[in-house]
C-alpha cells in the first residue's frame, strides 16, 4: 500500500447539498428553510446577542458608579522580579524593561515592593510604591520617577 492510496478517491467524497434545484431533488420549493420568517429570507444573519427586538440584556441592567475616562492603568512589576531579570546591572531604564518583555511596550510602569534589593541600583519608572522606593534607597540606589506621556 502506498501513501496516496490511504485517502478516498474523488468519487468517494460526499457531494455537497445543492439546495433550490427543483422538487425532484428533495431540497426544492422552500429549500430547507421552512415557511416565512426572518431566517427564511435571503441574507438572514442574526447576531448571537440579538433578542428579537426585546430590550437587550446590557441595556436592561442598571449602571452604577462613575467610570473615569482619563484613568491611567499601570503595568505593575515586582521589585524582586525586576532585580532578578537585570542581575548584575546597576542601572535599569524603561527601555530595558520594555526590551525584556516585563510589560507591554509603551505601558506606564509602576514598581511594587515585593522582593529584595541587595545592591545599589538606579531604577527608572513612571511610579514607585512608597515601600519600593524605601527599599531601593536603603540599598543605596535611587528611584527615578518619569512623568507619564499623554496620548
Amino acid at each position: 500500500m502506498k501513501l496516496h492510496e490511504l485517502y478516498p478517491f474523488p468519487e468517494e467524497y460526499k457531494q455537497r447539498k445543492r439546495i433550490g434545484r427543483g422538487s425532484g431533488s428533495g431540497w426544492g420549493k422552500t429549500s430547507a428553510r421552512g415557511h416565512k420568517g426572518q431566517k427564511s429570507r435571503t441574507g438572514a444573519s442574526i447576531p448571537a446577542w440579538f433578542e428579537g427586538g426585546q430590550m437587550p440584556l446590557m441595556r436592561r441592567l442598571p449602571k452604577r458608579g462613575f467610570k473615569n475616562p482619563f484613568r491611567v492603568e499601570y503595568a505593575a512589576i515586582n521589585l524582586g522580579r525586576l532585580i532578578e531579570a537585570f542581575e548584575g546591572k546597576n542601572e535599569i531604564t524603561l527601555e530595558d524593561i520594555y526590551e525584556r518583555g516585563l510589560c507591554k511596550t509603551g505601558a506606564p510602569v509602576k514598581i511594587l515592593a515585593n522582593g529584595e534589593v541587595s545592591a545599589a541600583v538606579t531604577i527608572e519608572a513612571h511610579r514607585f510604591s512608597a515601600a519600593a522606593a524605601e527599599k531601593i534607597s536603603k540599598a543605596g540606589g535611587t528611584a527615578k520617577s518619569i512623568e507619564v506621556q499623554e496620548g
